[in-house]
């Protein structure tokens, strides 16, 4: 084991995504395990961070955790060390604190609980996928490991940008972003029918109109099981989204300033 994860990881260079990795997986369990005792009541548990009065939410603890990870990654030079460990530990488990409000920060008000809070755990989710597939060795656009020519590799990766924008367009996200680094795989989700109510679909198909039809068939048939597929898992890790959402807050309006008097004519 300890030679596997000496040529795979460190020789290889990756020990600093390898542990940004664990500490942003491991920091996802740990705030989600103590969200969910604060949400059920359990005594013995710290609760939320109050100063003041003022709710402190954990991603202004990993705005502060990213700043001193990242700073420590720029600083140290040694790519394997313990300083290096701390740095990349310290930029995952802001991260990820982040990343669990991400909803907080998308709307401006507290929606953790509710429908919308579950962007911050697809963001995370999103987050952990694409960190996996680099820790695999595998990068953006590449097509260096396919046996391609050199003097093809800018046209095809031309190509797979546009085939992950378009998928991206139609709505669907996991394979717009996997995409990125499994080459072929957005053009052939590109050419396939949008997702109904994504962008590409309400521009490109009408109401009453086959591909809509279609797309919303294969969207039954085909994504939303694996939607709910998907929360049921989300839902196992990071507990149940069900609060109703409150009504959003009017702005204050300042005190309307009297009109100036007119100078008669």
């Amino acid at each position: 084991m300890a030679g596997w994860f000496d040529g795979t990881v460190v020789d290889a260079g990756r020990l600093p995504l390898f542990t940004f990795f664990v500490a942003f997986v491991a920091g996802f369990l740990l705030i989600r395990a103590s969200v969910r005792m604060i949400r059920a009541g359990v005594r013995w548990w710290p609760g939320n961070v109050r100063a003041g009065g003022v709710h402190v939410h954990h991603v202004v603890f990993g705005v502060g955790l990213m700043l001193l990870g990242g700073l420590g990654l720029l600083v140290v030079q040694e790519r394997a060390g313990a300083p290096i460990v701390a740095a990349a530990a310290c930029f995952g488990l802001g991260a990820v604190l982040v990343l669990d409000e991400f909803a907080l920060i998308l709307h401006l008000r507290d929606v953790y609980w509710t429908e919308r809070g579950r962007a911050s755990v697809d963001a995370v989710f999103v987050a952990v996928g694409l960190t996996g597939l680099l820790l695999t060795g595998l990068r953006p656009f590449g097509w260096s490991g396919a046996g391609v020519a050199g003097d093809a590799l800018p046209v095809l990766a031309a190509v797979n940008l546009a085939g992950s924008v378009v998928s991206l367009l139609k709505g669907k996200i996991w394979t717009g972003l996997t995409g990125v680094f499994v080459p072929g795989l957005s053009v052939v989700a590109a050419v396939r029918l949008a997702v109904p109510g994504s962008p590409w679909a309400r521009r490109r198909y009408p109401e009453g109109s086959a591909k809509l039809a279609a797309a919303v068939a294969r969207d039954r048939r085909l994504r939303r099981p694996a939607i709910r597929a998907k929360i049921r898992v989300q839902e196992f890790i990071a507990g149940r989204h069900d609060l109703p959402e409150a009504p959003a807050v009017p702005e204050p309006r300042g005190p309307r300033r009297p009109a100036p008097a007119r100078r008669p004519t």
